[in-house]
């Protein structure tokens, strides 16, 4: 494929190039990306399909994250202004179980309520248990609860973490093979010539864009699903207290 190329700045309007503003990139006319993709070495077009693999994977798993993050989110409120109204405790136990039998999911901060108040209805129903003993059951099953609810929550995050780290690398792996390709080359040529390196290159840096492409939506995403999770589960903390004092309280009154 023969290139043309046009000091832009002294004869204008000849050759291939075309004037174009400084922050936009130069595109050499007769060759696209598509073609410098399809036209790359072997090793180059294996960097590009891993990326993209990765890329497709990490997107699946972002929507998906986002849905159940929402989920959980929303579940809080919900939850969280039923038990403050004023529902008698077995009465909202008694709603969670009906939902069960509906096939309707209780997770998030009513399931550990659920497991919490199971629990210490179990106990309590036990002459000779301690008190202590019967919070201390409670408690337990509801930090139990508490570990799988964060367990969900995180579930995919590290492979986000993965893709975000490891992206940029592996364009950069493809970048030097291109680049390796560039200078074999050159070995066989008497003249070096823009002509010559000018494609290899720019194949060298599509496999660089390629890993900047998949890794910064991951490493962003990444980033705030922690946050997310981190006010999730911290909701779910708080709740956890806040009902272990209200047992405690019951118990003891009695």
């Amino acid at each position: 494929m023969r290139i043309k190329y046009t000091d832009l700045g002294r004869r204008p309007n000849v050759g291939y190039l075309k004037r174009v503003p400084k922050w936009r990139t130069i595109v050499i006319a007769g060759i696209t990306p598509t073609q410098l993709i399809l036209e790359a070495s072997l090793p180059v077009q294996l960097v590009l399909l891993t990326l993209l693999g990765l890329s497709i994977v990490s997107w699946v798993m972002i929507f998906q994250r986002a849905l159940v993050l929402s989920a959980a989110s929303k579940g809080v409120l919900s939850f969280e202004h039923r038990f403050w109204s004023g529902m008698d405790l077995s009465q909202l136990y008694k709603e969670g179980s009906q939902m069960q039998k509906e096939d309707i999911p209780v997770v998030g901060m009513e399931g550990i309520f659920r497991a919490g108040f199971k629990e210490f209805m179990r106990l309590r129903q036990q002459p000779t248990m301690d008190k202590e003993a019967v919070m201390e059951g409670a408690q337990r099953a509801m930090r139990v609860a508490y570990s799988r609810e964060e367990e969900k929550l995180e579930k995919h995050l590290p492979f986000l973490a993965t893709v975000a780290s490891v992206s940029v690398y592996i364009g950069l792996f493809g970048t030097v093979i291109g680049i390796m390709n560039s200078f074999i080359g050159l070995a066989s040529q008497a003249q070096v010539t823009m002509q010559v390196i000018a494609p290899d290159i720019a194949e060298a840096l599509i496999a660089t864009a390629m890993g900047l492409f998949v890794a910064i939506p991951a490493v962003v995403v990444y980033n705030r699903y922690t946050a997310s999770v981190d006010n999730i589960t911290g909701s779910y903390i708080t709740f956890t207290d806040e009902f272990s004092s209200i047992l405690h309280r019951q118990i003891h009154s009695e």
